[in-house]
C-alpha cells in the first residue's frame, strides 16, 4: 500500500485546511486509516481515525470540535478537516493504515503498517 498525503501549508491562527490521503495498491489489506502528526523536538501524537468499513471514528482531546475526519471509500481516500488551527497545531501530519480494529480505531502509531510522507502544516501570524 502506498499512501500520498497532501493539503498542508501555512495558515493564520484560527485558519483552516483540509488534509488529504489517498491509498493506492493493495488497498483491500486495510480497513483503518489514521491521522498523525509530530512537531518539531516531540512524539508523534495520534490525531484521528476512521474506518473505512463503517465510518466510525476516533479524536485526540486535543483536536476534538476542531478536526473532523470523513472518507471517499471510492476515492480511496481520508480527509481531515482542521479548523480553529492554534500555533500548536503546528507539525508535519502524515497518514498511515491499520489491516483492522476490535471497536473504534486506535491511536496508537505502533499499530499501524503502512505510512506516508507526511504534510506540513504552519500555523503562524
Amino acid at each position: 500500500v502506498q499512501l500520498q498525503a497532501s493539503g498542508g501549508g501555512l495558515v493564520q491562527p484560527g485558519g483552516s485546511l483540509r488534509l488529504s490521503c489517498t491509498a493506492s495498491g493493495f488497498t483491500s489489506s486495510y480497513n483503518v486509516i489514521g491521522w498523525f502528526r509530530q512537531a518539531p523536538g516531540k512524539e508523534r501524537e495520534g490525531v484521528s481515525c476512521v474506518s473505512m468499513s463503517d465510518g466510525s471514528a476516533r479524536y485526540a482531546d486535543s483536536v476534538k470540535g476542531r478536526f473532523t475526519i470523513s472518507r471517499d471509500n471510492a476515492k480511496n481516500t481520508v480527509y481531515l478537516h482542521v479548523d480553529s488551527l492554534k500555533p500548536e497545531d503546528t507539525a508535519v501530519y502524515y497518514c498511515a493504515t491499520l489491516g483492522s480494529s476490535f471497536g473504534v480505531c486506535p491511536l496508537h502509531g505502533a499499530l499501524y503498517d503502512y505510512w506516508g510522507q507526511g504534510t506540513l502544516v504552519t500555523v503562524s501570524s
